[in-house]
């Protein structure tokens, strides 16, 4: 685990302007990345469509992610952003991958620290963060998907604290500086 970077964030902060990276989900598509590309050898098996889960990238194409992070810190960025936008339990569902959660946050945030001190070893005056992304789920505990049971919920107050638990500790663990 990263040491706390509070005092040096807020200092630096107090001082000037930091820069946070672009869109990865964006930058990504920018790629034109197929479906093997997603399921890499690990995933080669599943039977669900993986294409468009950009964060099973941080798995399958670390080195894409990798790339990402070190075009938007050549440009300047100060904070990067971890590639878990979706790294929680009850998106992964939707690909059969809720069992990732903490693994996709964990190594998502090994990738960016590994950018992040790279360019900080290079100019030790400027140091870089790493901002752990929280995402919001694909479900709701606030309204109901069905119409005609507005009481009905999809997913328990409960079961998003455990999830985004989940990501939190993946993110702390791999390295994250702060969390959005």
């Amino acid at each position: 685990m990263q040491p706390d970077r509070t005092d040096e964030l807020r200092a630096l902060l107090e001082r000037r302007i930091l820069i946070l990276d672009g869109a990865m989900g964006t930058t990504i598509q920018g790629y034109r990345l197929s479906e093997g590309d997603f399921r890499g050898k690990r995933f080669a098996s599943s039977a669900r469509e993986l294409k468009g889960n950009n964060d099973l990238l941080t798995l399958t194409r670390p080195q894409v992610i990798a790339e990402i992070h070190t075009q938007y810190l050549e440009a300047g960025a100060d904070i990067i952003e971890t590639n878990t936008f979706n790294s929680n339990a009850p998106s992964q569902a939707d690909y059969g991958l809720e069992s990732l959660a903490y693994e996709l946050n964990h190594a998502a945030a090994g990738i960016a620290r590994e950018a992040a001190d790279r360019f900080s070893d290079r100019d030790p005056g400027r140091p870089r963060f790493v901002a752990g992304v929280l995402g919001p789920t694909n479900k709701t505990a606030s309204i109901s998907p069905d119409v005609n049971d507005p009481g009905f919920r999809n997913i328990r107050f409960d079961e998003l604290v455990a999830a985004y638990a989940d990501a939190l500790a993946g993110l702390v663990d791999g390295g994250a500086d702060l969390r959005t």
